[in-house]
């Protein structure tokens, strides 16, 4: 179970999911009992008949950044830089972030990239193929970022260079996104409509907002045979004093905790402590969650389908069982489940 080799398992490329359904709960939900890998399928608008009334829904509010800038160089070339680190890249006033930068010849030091007519960069550092840049912007930089940036769709997710779709900047994002940093979505989230939240608290169920701002590392592979070799990356993350106080309050009365996402399961289990009480705070979470880790939070996980050997494959493969998870997946497969970030989803409990 640690060898990158027994995560693998063949997709179809037609059920990598290009665009979202047309309504956000109307994707797909396959149902799997986490003790005996009994499947059942639904829509995902049954979910709050699938949860007790007692539960607590975790969901991560970080909002993607239109982080994708296409400019070019003073020689004219073109070159493209993806903000890493939006929530922490403001030092002493000045516009000052780490990015993924490419262009047909990397720029040098000092070099100036253009955006647009109000706003510029000047490259400062490299530094294992991150390059540090001192944005430059005439007006409100925000403003100027979210009227010119682009969503940074993963990369499976086929868009030409040159198309800005509305519709991405608003299916890319949760309805309940309000803490901007992230460069990935949590799409486990992009699941839900307003309407259904308002179900499922009716209900009784009480939803919880966390912050974990996804980062760029969530795309990279595992490049490891053994996978307890590989070093995973960190992101920001923000627990409220009154968030984990919900949390552990619901755990000393037993009930369940349903993470909505791996992003909210890494923060859980990050800050908690060996008898799974959440403490609130900030801080950097790089947390590796693999078979043979014992949850002290989780209770029950929303997640999307994930890539083959991915760290997210092999976090839902500890939390239900590597042989079930797969086999999870080829029954999706085999019904046709859409896959990855604009795909369907699945409820462990």
């Amino acid at each position: 179970m640690f060898a990158i080799s027994d995560y693998s398992y063949k997709l179809p490329s037609k059920l990598i999911a290009q665009e979202p359904v047309g309504n956000r709960d109307r994707s797909r939900l396959l149902f799997m009992n986490r003790k005996t890998g009994a499947l059942q399928h639904h829509e995902f608008a049954q979910l709050g008949g699938l949860l007790n009334d007692s539960d607590i829904l975790v969901v991560n509010n970080t909002e993607v950044i239109p982080g994708r800038l296409l400019g070019h160089k003073k020689t004219g070339g073109k070159v493209e830089a993806l903000i890493l680190d939006f929530a922490n890249g403001h030092k002493n006033g000045d516009l000052i972030f780490k990015c993924l930068v490419k262009s047909s010849k990397r720029p040098k030091l000092g070099d100036t990239l253009s955006f647009s007519r109000d706003l510029s960069a000047q490259v400062l550092e490299y530094k294992n193929e991150i390059c540090t840049l001192r944005f430059l912007c005439d007006t409100d930089f925000e403003k100027v970022l979210y009227r010119i940036g682009r969503p940074p769709l993963p990369p499976y997710i086929k868009r030409d260079n040159n198309e800005i779709r509305d519709n991405d900047r608003v299916s890319y994002q949760t309805i309940y996104a309000e803490q901007k940093g992230a460069i990935a979505a949590p799409t486990a989230g992009l699941h839900f409509t307003r309407e259904l939240l308002g179900e499922i608290e009716s209900k009784g169920i009480r939803v919880v907002n966390i912050t974990l701002h996804v980062g760029y590392g969530t795309f990279l592979p595992v490049r490891v045979n053994d996978i307890r070799d590989h070093q995973i990356h960190s992101e920001s993350f923000n627990i409220s004093k009154e968030c984990a106080d919900i949390i552990n309050s619901a755990k000393s009365d037993g009930k369940r905790i349903v993470a909505v996402g791996t992003t909210c399961v890494r923060t859980l289990e990050y800050a908690s402590d060996n008898c799974g009480i959440v403490s609130p705070g900030r801080g950097e979470c790089d947390m590796f969650i693999y078979p043979g880790y014992k949850f002290k939070v989780v209770d029950a996980l929303v997640t999307n389908f994930h890539l083959p050997c991915s760290t997210l494959l092999m976090l839902v493969s500890a939390f239900a069982e590597r042989g079930r998870i797969l086999d999870a997946y080829r029954e999706a497969i085999n019904n046709n489940y859409r896959f990855y970030s604009y795909g369907d989803a699945m409820l462990i409990l």
